[in-house]
């Protein structure tokens, strides 16, 4: 996300970087690479031109302290100005008070907007809520089976009229439905097409007029570039919609649209997706994004997604076995599995502020763990649970069957004892229960 960015942004502080203070010739010389940077990133040509005269603006117009270098304050002042640009602050969604909510969703096929109502069902699942998903796309060849795929996988109902191809009809009969079975938000899916046109305007219209959504959400394709702003400006000059969703970041590392649209189209982006699994959805934080973009990492998201997956019992019942240095093979396990599901490891390893730059170069394959997921599972129960006994016939056979060689098989079995003796080390000086502490005390936030 945003790799090539990032990198120019990087190689633009470098003219700035040494100097003993700020000029504005210096100061000249870097905003024109960070201008480029932006272009070439498909931002907004004319974005990208009053981004960089704000920071000139902000950096000739202030006096520095003396113990700031000019390099740091003015990736201070970019990093404040590209907050503004993409909105300063997030927008949540918006919840109506009498049930239920009705959040409707619009965007061009192909836009990712479908596996986005699956996503958003999760999300808000999560946060207690009961939604049904309508599914109204009544033209693209299985839509109705994709989202009813989407539905059962994350635990959803989906209120559904195959033979009826009225979008309106179904929509009102399935909030008709939700209010009859308790469901306090509906998300209602609809047809897109390959481009603009006048039918799939008026269709959406329709809809949004008379269901009188509580929120309209736009998807868009990032990997489209300048084209997304394009289509969400012809989009939201008919819709007027609540807010914009992009998609696919996980495939374009230019990032144009996410700095661009807020400013062309006076809408906040209120969730950015990047994957396929239903976890892969984030809300857009403005700050956040900036952080990333100027590779400063961004702990806070990091910290929220470890949060969804690993809950205060569990947490409690690792401290337990830390302190009496029991950890087995299922532990870790059970571990690896919850890191997956908190999203691409590469994006993650990009949010530790400084691992960014050593990762952009590194092929980081999602199925990393594969091989050591297959040698535990080649344990038999009693050997996850007592390393110890798993001797040389045991390590043979257990690389038979996980397709692996004992070397890979030895190594994880070193790895695995290395770590339980430096977690014994911490148990002894008293970190270990700091440490179990200190994830009940996040879980509890």
């Amino acid at each position: 996300m945003f790799e090539n960015l990032s990198q120019n942004i990087e190689q633009a502080f470098r003219n700035i970087r040494g100097k003993g203070k700020i000029t504005e010739i210096n100061v000249a010389e870097t905003l024109k690479e960070i201008r480029r940077a932006l272009i070439d990133a498909d931002v907004n040509f004319k974005v990208a031109k009053e981004f960089t005269n704000k920071v000139k603006e902000e950096a000739l117009g202030k006096n520095i302290l003396i113990q700031v270098e000019p390099g740091q304050f003015l990736v201070k002042i970019v990093h404040e100005e590209l907050t503004k640009l993409m909105g300063g602050s997030n927008t949540g969604l918006s919840i109506a008070k009498n049930p239920p909510t009705v959040i409707l969703i619009a965007g061009l096929q192909g836009s990712g907007k479908t596996t986005f109502v699956g996503k958003l069902a999760n999300h808000l699942k999560g946060k207690g809520k009961n939604p049904l998903l309508i599914a109204c796309d009544v033209y693209r060849p299985a839509a109705i089976d994709q989202l009813t795929v989407l539905a059962e996988q994350v635990g959803v109902e989906i209120y559904k009229e195959p033979d009826n191809k009225n979008p309106l009809l179904i929509a009102q009969a399935g909030i008709q439905y939700a209010k009859k079975h308790g469901k306090d938000l509906v998300i209602v899916d609809t047809a897109g097409r390959l481009a603009v046109d006048e039918q799939m305007m008026n269709e959406i219209s329709v809809l949004k007029e008379s269901l009188k959504p509580t929120e309209t959400l736009f998807v868009v394709d990032a990997m489209t570039g300048q084209d997304a702003v394009n289509t969400a400006k012809a989009f939201n000059d008919r819709l007027d919609f609540d807010g914009v969703v992009l998609t696919k970041l996980d495939g374009d590392t230019r990032g144009g649209a996410a700095i661009s649209i807020r400013t062309v189209v006076d809408k906040p982006i209120k969730f950015i997706s990047a994957g396929e699994k239903p976890e892969d959805l984030e809300l857009f934080y403005p700050e956040r994004m900036a952080s990333r973009i100027l590779g400063m990492g961004d702990v806070v998201t990091l910290v929220e997604k470890a949060q969804q997956q690993f809950d205060q019992q569990e947490a409690e019942r690792l401290q337990r076995k830390i302190r009496k240095n029991e950890l087995d093979f299922d532990d870790f396990l059970s571990q690896i599995q919850a890191i997956k599901k908190m999203g691409n490891i590469k994006d993650l390893i990009g949010m530790i502020p400084g691992m960014g730059k050593m990762v952009k170069d590194v092929d980081i394959d999602n199925d990393a763990f594969k091989h050591i997921e297959a040698i535990i599972r080649s344990m038999t129960k009693e050997e996850r649970m007592k390393p110890q006994i798993i001797d040389g016939s045991r390590r043979k056979r257990i690389a038979t069957g996980a397709g692996r060689s004992v070397r890979e098989v030895n190594e994880l079995i070193k790895q695995f004892d290395g770590m339980k003796k430096a977690m014994k080390r911490m148990n002894s000086m008293g970190a270990g229960g700091k440490v179990g502490r200190s994830m009940g005390a996040l879980r509890r936030r």
